[in-house]
Parts: C-alpha cells; sequence; structure tokens
C-alpha cells in the first residue's frame, strides 16, 4: 500500500505554539449537501451547524469535489467545492479522498482540521462493478509538541461481503502503523449487523459509543435514528463525552445524524 505523500505546505513553527491535549472529532455523512431523499438543498445550513459543534477535526463522507450540473439547478451552490465552502476559514487545513468519478463531477471523503496535516493519500477499497468507497488516511501535527494524529475517515459499501474486504484493507493499513501510534478512524461503515469489531478490535481500535454505552450509537436515519451505521473508533488515546446530534437542525440536514467525541493523548 501507499504511504501517505507529504502535502505541499509550509510547517508550522509548532514548537512555538501551546501543546494540544485534548480535542474535539464530528464526524458526519453529508449526502452531498442535501436533505434525505434529495427534497432540498442544505449545504449552507449544513456549514452553520458544523460549525456550531466547534469540532478541531471534521470527517466527511459523501462530499462533491465538483459537480457541473447542479449550479445551473441551485442558485445557492458553491464556487468552490463543498469541502472547501464547509471548511471557509475555520479549518485551514483539510484534504479530499475522490471516490466515485461520473460525467457530471464526482464525490468521496473529506477531512477538514485546525490541525496541519502534513501527509494523506486515498486508499481506494472500491469493489468492481459497485458503488465506488474509498479510505482518506491523514496524518496530522499538533501544535506544540508535534505529536502525529492518524486520522482515517471511512465509507464502507452497503453489502456484508464487500464490507468485510474493505475492513481487511482497514486492517492492512492499520497494520503499517507503528504499533504507539494514536490513530482515529471515523465515518459511515455501514454496518448495521454489527459485524466490524470482528475485524478491528485484534488491530486494537475501541470503538468509542460502544465502550461508554456498551453499543455503537443509532445514528440512521437521522430523524429517528435506528440503525447503528456510524461509528468513531480510537487507539492509544482516550476518548470521553460521546455524543449523537439527533435534534435539530441536526436531523433535518442529512440522512445520518453526526457523532462527537472528544478525544484525550
Amino acid at each position: 500500500m501507499n504511504i501517505p505523500e507529504p502535502l505541499d505546505a509550509a510547517d508550522e513553527p509548532s514548537a512555538l505554539l501551546t501543546a494540544v491535549r485534548r480535542f474535539t472529532v464530528l464526524t458526519v455523512n453529508t449526502h452531498k449537501g442535501f436533505t434525505a431523499l434529495n427534497r432540498r438543498f442544505i449545504l449552507p445550513e449544513l456549514r452553520e451547524a458544523v460549525r456550531s459543534v466547534s469540532a478541531d477535526v471534521v470527517f466527511l463522507q459523501e462530499v462533491h469535489g465538483a459537480h457541473e450540473q447542479h449550479p445551473m439547478r441551485y442558485s445557492n451552490w458553491p464556487a468552490m467545492p463543498q469541502y472547501e465552502f464547509l471548511a471557509d476559514t475555520l479549518w485551514p487545513q483539510f484534504a479530499y479522498g475522490r471516490n466515485a468519478v461520473y460525467p457530471a463531477g464526482d464525490h468521496g471523503n473529506a477531512l477538514l482540521s485546525k490541525f496541519q496535516i502534513i501527509r494523506h493519500d486515498n486508499l481506494d477499497v472500491s469493489i468492481i462493478g459497485h458503488e465506488n468507497r474509498g479510505l482518506l488516511h491523514c496524518v496530522l501535527r499538533l501544535p506544540g509538541d508535534g505529536q502525529e494524529i492518524h486520522a482515517i475517515c471511512v465509507h464502507l459499501g452497503l453489502r456484508e461481503a464487500h464490507r468485510t474486504e474493505q475492513l481487511k484493507l482497514l486492517s492492512r493499513r492499520l497494520a503499517e502503523l507503528p504499533d504507539d501510534a494514536p490513530v482515529i478512524v471515523a465515518g459511515d461503515f455501514n454496518d448495521w449487523r454489527q459485524r466490524a469489531d470482528v475485524l478491528l478490535k485484534p488491530c486494537g481500535l475501541r470503538e468509542v459509543f460502544a465502550e461508554h454505552h456498551g453499543k455503537p450509537a443509532r445514528s440512521f436515519p437521522a430523524r429517528m435514528p435506528a440503525l447503528r451505521l456510524d461509528r468513531i473508533y480510537v487507539r492509544n488515546l482516550k476518548a470521553s463525552r460521546p455524543q449523537v446530534l439527533a435534534a435539530r437542525p441536526w436531523s433535518h440536514l442529512s440522512d445520518h445524524a453526526p457523532l462527537s467525541v472528544e478525544i484525550e493523548l
């Protein structure tokens, strides 16, 4: 597998900054900026809701990089990629992993960060002949002591057999990392049968909602969450205050309820 490549960005003067030991993570499937069933384009409202959480690192799934037709249909379609529009001025660093490409545009996973992204790559875990999926692997550098955090944004397939193969690829990527490396894996696992832990627990990952509440969070559908599709896993990190953001406005901004958690080194 490819090792993440450095970004073309100047290093921060980390030694001059206060060390960060605690930060907040948010994961949300943006549904390409539309409400459930694609009834309304609500990316501007979604951006305000994401900003209200004040998360330091945001994991995004189903975000458009480009689309040629939508700007002609929706007057409030942004003139920039959706992940840049969501980042706005609050997250100076972002990375995008293009998964699905079609004549009108593309979409994939993205990560927004208040911390420096020193390298990233997008691991293609698509099953030939089926939906395109990817794992966006970013390495973050925290201010102060320069601690590196591996952040992997996940969007897995709808079929269990496909998810199993994709989880095996994720496990291989995790096996390549140093045993003591801090890791966060978050996103839309589509794991409604709760089988992911069979492959991920041996990798040292702990699901934060299961750790605190006994089971992963109910996150789908957003208006009345019943299925446990979205996850936040950690390794070599502490997690506290896991929350499902299922109340308004979130319940009307996507088909998935976002998850948030506080992370401590």
